[in-house]
């Protein structure tokens, strides 16, 4: 899975708050009917919000004519997705009919310029060349990316209490990153064509990838209050060796429409030869719910 992919999980939850956490706050047990399960369909549609903080490492490939990767620390915190961000839209949905329910949760983001740095040079097959900062005049990623994630669920414990659901499917991560750097050095390549790195430039990425992910959600209700605690888990792998998404906080029903404020942390890990060796972002999601 690229690293352009990381970047992608990272704006991606960045801002709307992603595939897998969606999920979470969608079914009654979330932020939906404060009622056990009619015996028709029920629909809950719920824009939302997410501001983490994003720590990612992406490895993008250099020319042929070089031959090796370019590996880049990328940092973000709420504020800087707030003043990079072009456009971004995040929405999450899903369908009750009984105990089965399906599971829906897509969004789109779009940032300019942000600050980056290049970590080190990795020529194939020799020794890593790290790059000191004060070398690096400027660098900067921009960045598309797209999550979406798509869930079946089984409620296997209901009750005035709350609920609690099973739940399988898959998230998709796919992004296009561009990182343009300005560098007060030159380095020539091992191949011997005269092939040089440094100065100005820029690297691009393509990449996308599946997970097949299971995990549970629900929601525990605060007596007749109105509040509830919704939660959810997902753990899985696939196309990355290990991604796992955890969220909980505390919400509020009333009639059609529900709030939530939540704390939603995902990781993703690779190996040390991947694209994208590690992905983490954790930060308050804020979701309003309307039950149709």
């Amino acid at each position: 899975m690229p690293g352009r992919m990381t970047m992608a999980a990272i704006v991606t939850g960045l801002l709307a708050g992603g595939a897998a956490s969606g999920a979470l706050a969608q079914q009654p047990g979330s932020i939906g009917q404060q009622t056990p399960n009619p015996s028709g369909w029920t629909f809950n549609v719920a824009p939302y919000l997410w501001l983490p903080t994003v720590n990612t490492t992406v490895k993008y490939d250099l020319p042929p004519a070089l031959g090796g990767q370019l590996t880049t620390d990328l940092s973000v915190g709420p504020g800087d997705i707030v003043s990079h961000m072009n456009f971004a839209t995040a929405f999450a949905a899903d369908a009750q009919y009984g105990p089965f329910s399906i599971l829906t949760d897509f969004m789109y983001l779009n940032l300019s310029d942000t600050n980056s740095h290049i970590r080190s040079l990795d020529f194939f097959g020799l020794p890593s060349q790290p790059i000191a900062r004060s070398l690096q005049t400027s660098t900067g990623t921009r960045l598309s990316t797209t999550l979406w994630t798509q869930t079946g669920g089984y409620t296997v414990l209901l009750g005035d209490w709350g609920n609690f659901d099973v739940l399988a499917g898959f998230r998709y991560l796919g992004v296009n990153a561009t990182m343009n750097y300005s560098l007060a050095l030159t380095v020539t390549g091992p191949r011997g064509n005269g092939a040089t790195f440094g100065g100005i430039g820029g690297v691009t990425a393509n990449s996308a990838i599946w997970n097949g992910i299971a995990g549970f959600r629900g929601r525990i209700r605060i007596s007749n209050t109105g509040l509830f605690i919704p939660y959810y888990f997902d753990i899985g792998s696939g196309g990355s060796k290990l991604t796992w998404q955890i969220a909980s906080g505390l919400g509020y029903q009333t009639g059609w429409v529900g709030v939530s404020v939540t704390y939603r942390y995902l990781s993703l890990q690779q190996g040390s030869s991947a694209m994208v060796q590690h992905l983490s972002l954790g930060g308050p999601m804020v979701m309003v719910n309307f039950t149709f």
